[in-house]
């Protein structure tokens, strides 16, 4: 595995979500809590932006059309989203946001 920085945990609201850009690849991390999850910034449905979406717990809405993702899975809970949007593995180092984009999951 191969963990960046990628942003301070502050940085991410509590209950929200922070769109950063790693390497490249836009990402939405989202915060439950101590947890921060990662997610490709793309709804699967319609190519938008999931974190100008609303967070509720481990899910992400798209605002155009409504799919929920569980953010841990990637998973579209509702339709019209049937495909699931990768997700990445995340870990906390003191105060710093790390993910590793060289494994995605879905």
């Amino acid at each position: 595995m191969s963990f960046v920085e990628v942003a301070k945990l502050a940085d991410v609201p509590d209950g929200g979500v922070l769109a950063v850009e790693v390497d490249g690849t836009e990402v939405a991390l989202v915060r439950d809590g101590e947890d921060v999850y990662a997610v490709r910034d793309e709804c699967s449905h319609a190519s938008i932006p999931l974190s100008e979406g609303d967070v509720e717990g481990c899910e992400i809405e798209c605002w155009l059309h409504g799919s929920r993702f569980d953010v841990r899975t990637g998973k579209p809970l509702n339709y019209p989203a049937t495909e699931a949007v990768p997700t990445y593995s995340t870990q906390i180092e003191g105060e710093t946001v790390m993910v590793d984009l060289s494994t995605p999951r879905s």
